[in-house]
Parts: C-alpha cells; structure tokens; sequence
C-alpha cells in the first residue's frame, strides 16, 4: 500500500469525498503537457495492475500495469513516440487541505487522435525488461543479478542491498548457464524473484520493487464500502512446492507437515539447476516457508475505491456474507479514473488439491522428460525373478505420463518354465488393469506346455490426454500348475507420441487378500478358525515380509470380544 497518512485513510472511507484526477505528458524531447479534470473524457480512463494469473497465486511474476485515458487535448500524436503520461489522485482531507498521491508513470505505446480528443494507451516500465538477454554464463548474489538487469533496461531498483540480503535466499551465489532457458531480462528478474520468494512490481515512481505476500490487513472494507461482492467458502494455502531438476528430468518436491494444501510448481527455473542437492534443498524450502504465508479467501468486489491499494496488499472484509475473521489478498486492482474500484483476489481450492496423492504430484517429472510430437518406445523388465500359480501375479506395472493427446500401445513377451501338475494340462491367463480398472472384454488365454514357453502379448491402450497419467498393469495366473519367470525374462514397451513412462517404484502399496466363506450363527455368533497371512515382495535387493495371525474369536451374546491376538514383524 502506498504510505499516505492517517486523513487520508479516514477521508477516503467516507460516504461523500471530494477528489480529482490529474496528469501530465512529458515527449522525448521535454516538452510538457498538463491536465485536469476537466481535460479527461468522463468515462474514458483507467488503470490496471495485478501480481498474479486469473486462477491462482504465483511467485516471481512480471506483469506490467496498462493505463488508457481519452483527452481533450491539442497536441499532435506524432509528438508522442516514446512519450511518457504521470496520473495522480488528490483527495481532500477533513482539514480542508489536498493530499496528493502518486498513480505511475507509463510510456505510450498508442496515441490516436480524433476530431476533438487524443486517446492514449501506455504501460509501466515492465516493458523495458521485454529485451533479449545478452548474456549466456553468469553468477552473482541476487542484488547483482537484479541490479545487473535494471542497468541494462534503464530501469532503477527500489531496493538497498541490505534489503535484497535480508530476503529468503537473499545471500545465496546464483549461477546462470548456457540453455538455462533465459531469453530475457524480464526472464532474469522473474526467476530471480521467484528465488527470493516474491513477486515483480514497477512502482508508482517508475523503480522496481520485489513485493511478498504478506498476513496483515492494511485496511478493512465494510459492507458500505462495496457495490457488490463475493467469496469463496475456502481459504487457499499452499503446504508443497516442486521445482523440475532439468538434469535427470524429476520433479523435486518438498512439503510441509502436514502436506495437505495446495503444491506450488517452480517449473525449470535455471537458478535452481546447479549446485548440491543440499544446497538446492535449502534455497526450496526457503521458498516454501515464505510462501506458507499465503491464507487467503478468494474474492471479487466492485468498491468505492481507495487510490492507495496495491497488488499484494492484504485487506479485510466485513459486514454482509463476508468473513470478517479470514482476509484476502489484493491480486488485480482495476481503478477507473473519477469512477469505481474493483478488486480480485484469485487462489485454488486445497481441497481439491489434497485429493492427489503423493503419486500424482510425481508425475509432473515424468512429463519433463519428452518433448511435444516425438514418438517415443518406453521399456520394462522384471528385476527379480518370480513364481506364478493359480492365485495369479503382478509381472508388469508401468506408469505412463502424456505430454499431448496420444494412443498408447501395449506389447510385451513373457518367457517361462511351466510345470504342469500332474494330470493337468496347464492354461495361462493374462489380464489388464488400467488406473484401477479391469479390462474385463479381454482376458486372452494360452495352453503351456511342459517346459520352456514365450507368451506374447499386445493391448491397445486408448487414447490418453494432455497433461494425464495412468497406471498400467498386467497380471498372469496358471491353472493347473505353476510358472517361473526369470530375471529380465519379463519384457514390456508401451509406444505413442509424446509419452513417458516408468517403472520405479511410485509410493503406492497394493495389498490384497481373500476370505472363505464363513457362517455366523444368530445365537451363538460364533467366528470359528480364521487365519490369514500376508506377505509382500519388491523388486529391490532388500525384501520385507509381513506377518499376522488372528486367533479364534468368540462373540458372545452380550457381543464381548473374548480373546484377539495380533502379530506383525518386520525384517
């Protein structure tokens, strides 16, 4: 918010204010324009600026502020190439005096001239970072690196050293390198910022500021303040973020405890690429604690409007269907000049956020590793060898991630040794499962014979969605006997454009049993001789075998648990 004095804050919530708009165009050449109120077209004027997307928070941001205002104003619109407009806002305070506040400086990009009005369309000085880095290789403190880019975009920082240092992350040496996805220096100051965990403003007074998300309201807005207003009926927080390690194309992902709010992704950020693990480590979480401030209950309203207000302001509302015990913050300010204010604080639901699993934020480092329209073979192979009976196995279990809208398609070859029991004539079945769900149309079976056999196996997947990913499984059963498969005797591919795949292990455990009928007598209730054990395999080095064992239970008529044991044990 800018700094203005207490007046001013009382007089600019009141029910009846006096104000006005002001300006001035300075050309390249310095020659100077002022205007009033009465120059400005009723109507006609407006100020936009925001830190963040239309649906969510975000960290490091670069969005330039627009301004368009329509004047009656003689001066040749050729004069104003390159030409720069100052808005200002008066107010008049209950003394009887003005107070006059800063709106921004904004170079004109479009100036047209009617029969009586000149329309003008300008931007911030965000714009003059819109400027191809010339640079491939550097390293620098984060003060270097923004002081560097301000310097050669003519664009001043509005901060100290000691105030850059006294940021998350703000005395770390950061490097920069050759294919580190840096275009521009608009790039340069959005990553750098991102790593000090805040976003890109230009100030009213032209200067570059890097601006966090706070927790303090700096005003409250009651009902009489608002012409219309609503809210969501959820507070958006964010508990994880991941930042893509470029090198072995994985998402790195670090939360808090509990990890049950939104997960912020950092994307391929080039600051973040080099350097220790540890190190890496350090700077996310550091990322991660200043983002933690962020509790805030989305909202829009349409308000009497107070020329202060700045994205990433935290405000309070009260009064009407508002909570008055959350706050919201400020994302996009849109203020028309001599007219209404309105106000948008976006964010996501965490809810829906915390109903993706561990498994499903992992994903996001799959999707690195391919590019858009490359037809890609994806393999597997068992590590360990296994025995299949009639219970049935798992011998395949690949997840696949797609980066485009692609068909999937299934081949692999099970080589094996068969033994028949005797008297039997051994029959071997294959089924499908894809994200949890049986393909029940295809069960193909073979008749084995004794001895060495290869099954060969083929399913088209189906078509999988951008940004969608998917769990595939296979699993074998022999009737009448058994089957073994040796290491890497057990292939797979999945093939399609713009996939990935892959086969380590992904968090999640797939336990399975089956029960006997049983019979439970009304007047007894009897649970008579049930027992069960489970046991686990991975395809690691290390094995783990569980255990348990339930001994008899008898339920009496008053429904008293007369003896239950249970042993578990780990190795």
């Amino acid at each position: 918010m800018y700094p203005v004095s207490e007046a001013f804050l009382q007089a600019v919530q009141e029910n009846t204010r006096e104000y006005r708009w002001t300006g001035r165009i300075t050309t390249v050449k310095g020659r100077v324009y002022e205007f009033g109120p009465e120059d400005i077209v009723k109507g006609s004027g407006y100020i936009i600026r925001s830190c963040c997307g239309s649906s969510e928070i975000e960290l490091g941001s670069v969005y330039a502020s627009e301004m368009k205002v329509t004047l009656f104003l003689d001066v040749d619109r050729y004069s104003l190439e390159g030409a720069s407009t100052e808005l200002f806002y008066s107010l008049k305070l209950p003394d009887g005096s003005w107070e006059t506040i800063p709106m921004g400086i904004f170079e004109i990009s479009e100036a047209n001239r009617r029969i009586r009005t000149l329309e003008l369309t300008g931007y911030d000085y965000m714009l003059r970072f819109e400027k191809k880095a010339a640079v491939d290789t550097t390293g620098g403190y984060p003060y270097d690196l923004l002081s560097y880019a301000c310097g050669k975009c003519r664009v001043e920082l509005g901060h100290t050293q000691e105030e850059i240092e006294a940021m998350p992350n703000g005395k770390v040496l950061l490097g920069i390198y050759p294919d580190g996805y840096l275009e521009t220096y608009r790039d340069l100051i959005g990553f750098t910022a991102q790593v000090l965990g805040r976003v890109c403003q230009i100030g009213r007074d032209g200067r570059l500021y890097l601006v966090s998300y706070g927790s303090e309201p700096v005003v409250t807005l009651g009902a009489v303040h608002r012409y219309s207003s609503s809210y969501s009926d959820f507070v958006t927080r964010y508990t994880a973020v991941y930042s893509t390690n470029e090198a072995d194309g994985t998402a790195e992902y670090y939360c808090l405890d509990p990890d049950d709010g939104l997960t912020m992704s950092l994307g391929i950020n080039p600051l973040l690429q080099y350097g220790l693990q540890e190190t890496r480590e350090t700077m996310v979480r550091n990322i991660l604690d200043a983002l933690s401030a962020v509790r805030y209950v989305p909202f829009d309203s349409e308000t009497i409007g107070n020329a202060a207000l700045d994205p990433g302001d935290v405000v309070r509302f009260e009064g009407g269907q508002a909570d008055g015990g959350s706050v919201s913050c400020i994302t996009s300010i849109t203020c028309r000049i001599n007219g209404k204010q309105t106000l948008k604080g976006v964010g996501k639901n965490p809810l829906l956020s915390s109903a993706k699993s561990r498994t499903d934020k992992n994903i996001a480092g799959l999707m690195n590793q391919v590019e858009k329209g490359k037809f890609v073979i994806c393999t597997y192979e068992n590590s360990q060898e296994f025995t299949v009976s009639e219970d049935g196995a798992r011998v395949i279990g690949m997840v696949i991630a797609a980066v485009e809208d692609a068909g999937v398609l299934f081949m692999g070859n099970v080589c094996c040794r068969v033994d028949a029991t005797e008297g039997e004539n051994p029959v071997v079945s294959f089924r499908y499962r894809i994200n949890d769900t049986w393909v029940e149309d295809y069960v193909p079976r073979q008749r084995a014979w004794e001895g060495e056999n290869i099954f060969s196996l083929l399913c088209p997947l189906g078509s999988f969605s951008a940004g969608t990913a998917g769990h595939v499984e296979v699993y074998m059963s022999v009737a009448g006997g058994t089957a073994t498969v040796p290491v890497k005797y057990c292939k797979a591919a999945v093939t399609g454009c713009g996939i990935t795949a892959g086969e380590e292990w992904d968090g999640r455990i797939v336990a399975e049993d089956a029960v006997g009928v049983f019979a439970l007598e009304p007047s007894r209730m009897e649970l008579v001789a049930f027992s069960g054990d489970v046991s686990v395999s991975t395809e690691w080095k290390n094995s783990y075998e569980f255990g348990d064992s339930v001994k008899r239970m008898k339920l009496q008529g008053n429904m008293e648990l007369a003896g239950l044991k249970d042993e578990a044990g780990v190795s």
